[in-house]
């Protein structure tokens, strides 16, 4: 998954940022075990894919904030 801005992620949809959120996080797991097994090339990979969930998180809880305002 590419590195997507704050702009591009507020354009997305509720149900789009679930799907890419859960999609991060399968990423995060799968480069968490190739760490552990050393078969990682970028070990610090895992911390910007830890910062573009926690802004995809972030969007995604404003978002239903305001659904439900």
């Amino acid at each position: 998954m590419k590195k997507l801005s704050m702009e591009d992620i507020r354009k997305l949809s509720t149900e789009e940022l679930i799907k890419q959120s859960q999609q991060l996080k399968d990423e995060i797991a799968e480069t968490k075990r190739h760490i552990h097994l050393n078969e990682a090339q970028n070990p610090r990979a895992i911390r910007v894919k830890r910062r573009q969930l926690a802004r995809m998180l972030t969007v995604l809880s404003e978002q239903l904030t305001k659904e439900r305002a």
